[in-house]
């Protein structure tokens, strides 16, 4: 099970998140969750370092299935509505009865 945990400060802002794990749910190459999983992250960070000021941290390992990647300071209006649309589209992942057992969101006071 993918484990997607979502970083918020004390205002309720979305300041980062860690995905880590594996979906299972075929194998390696051939995983539909783990490739959309990985596609929402991947086209968050890309498009807050392409339309965004934010300075970040990222820390990844193929290997172990870990990404981690945090903003710097608070977010912008625009860093924020793209973290927000990344969440979306998990929740979307995970409320899906044929995907929920493969992805598990989780929301986490930093």
């Amino acid at each position: 099970m993918i484990k997607v945990s979502i970083y918020k400060n004390n205002k309720n802002e979305c300041v980062g998140f860690k995905a880590y794990d594996h979906a299972g749910a075929a194998d390696i190459g051939q995983d539909v969750i783990c490739a959309a999983v990985s596609m929402l992250i991947i086209n968050t960070m890309n498009s807050i370092e392409q339309f965004t000021d934010a300075k970040t941290s990222q820390v990844s390992d193929d290997t172990e299935g870990v990404i981690e990647y945090k903003l710097l300071s608070r977010p912008s209006k625009e860093t924020e509505l793209l973290l927000n649309s990344l969440i979306l589209g998990l929740q979307s992942l995970e409320d899906d009865a044929e995907y929920t057992t493969y992805l598990d969101l989780i929301f986490e006071e930093v």
